[in-house]
């Protein structure tokens, strides 16, 4: 059985316009131990998918329109908020994007470990504090025990990121969701937080869903890959298939606008276009009016999401 399930989900808010759908039959799955990638532009639906599993989304304006997600056999839509605190922190934990915004700039590093693991198990203050500062060290801030009672000014953006991480994995989770865990970080501590994640999902043995816009990131991590665009999946596969063999036009564009070593041009290449905003989104293949094998046949519906071959899936007519 997988860890984690999404059939079919589509999750839509109320605006002034009517409802819009923010994402639209999403199914994937995580199994235990499995570093999942999810990748797109910016709007693509990822951070919605992952609060949607989270029950994290106000309620309204966003509801559940269609589909579930399950969590080690049970169902997590619809559960009650009082039932889903117990799975969140010690079954599915996250880490936001943005760790100084993220962070509650008027408590201490400390307490805001020391609080995860209060509002999730039951330890008395003395626990609390050793549970925080083994997790400190373990993610590696120096000196952890003396770091306690600093703020989230008082650290880098490195730190912030790691303290963040350490909040996620107070309570030992056995799925853990990074939100765009590297942003903002240069690339010698991306390239630490990333080594950090791999050994606690060894350590730990847990599961991973890494969300991101950059292909590095994926190919340094993931063992599957979800390609997302405007709210829909596009692909998944392998992460060396995608690499490899990618199917879909939009998969291509993102991994052609990674600049290699190779190259010998004055400027990367883009995907022409934008993306189309949720409420305005095109009738039939939504990347079509940006790609360039596109032919009439796919502005007439919605290409299925289809097996390519044994775990290669891509929605478009001309894979």
């Amino acid at each position: 059985m997988s860890l984690l399930e999404v059939r079919n989900l589509t999750t839509a808010f109320q605006t002034g316009r009517g409802e819009i759908n923010a994402i639209e039959d999403v199914s994937f799955s995580v199994e235990p131990g499995e570093i999942l990638g999810i990748v797109g532009e910016s709007g693509s639906g990822k951070s919605v998918t992952a609060l949607t599993i989270m029950g994290l989304l106000p309620r309204p304006p966003a509801r559940v329109a269609q589909g579930s997600v399950w969590f080690d056999g049970q169902e997590l839509t619809g559960l009650a908020e009082t039932r889903m605190e117990r799975i969140r922190g010690k079954g599915i934990s996250m880490v936001f994007q943005e760790p100084m915004t993220s962070l509650n700039p008027v408590l201490s590093i400390g307490e805001q470990v020391m609080e995860t693991v209060r509002a999730h198990e039951r330890v008395g203050p003395a626990e609390q504090r050793r549970r925080a500062i083994e997790m400190l060290d373990r993610v590696g801030i120096p000196s952890a025990a003396k770091r306690m009672g600093d703020f989230p000014h008082q650290l880098s953006g490195g730190q912030r990121q790691r303290v963040m991480l350490a909040i996620g994995l107070a309570c030992r989770p056995r799925l853990l969701i990074a939100d765009e865990p590297t942003t903002a970080l240069d690339v010698t501590i991306q390239a630490q937080v990333l080594d950090l994640m791999m050994d606690l999902r060894d350590e730990l043995g847990m599961a991973i869903i890494i969300i991101t816009h950059n292909m590095g990131v994926i190919a340094e991590t993931a063992d599957r890959v979800l390609v997302m665009y405007a709210g829909r999946i596009v692909e998944q596969a392998p992460v060396q298939t995608v690499f490899d063999a990618p199917a879909h036009p939009y998969t291509r564009g993102l991994l052609g606008c990674v600049p290699t070593l190779e190259q010998d041009t004055r400027r990367l290449l883009a995907i022409p276009g934008s993306l189309p905003e949720p409420g305005l989104r095109p009738e039939g293949c939504r990347f079509a009016p940006r790609c360039e094998l596109a032919i009439e046949a796919c502005r007439a519906g919605l290409p299925p999401l289809e097996s390519l071959a044994a775990g290669h899936d891509v929605a478009c007519i001309r894979a």
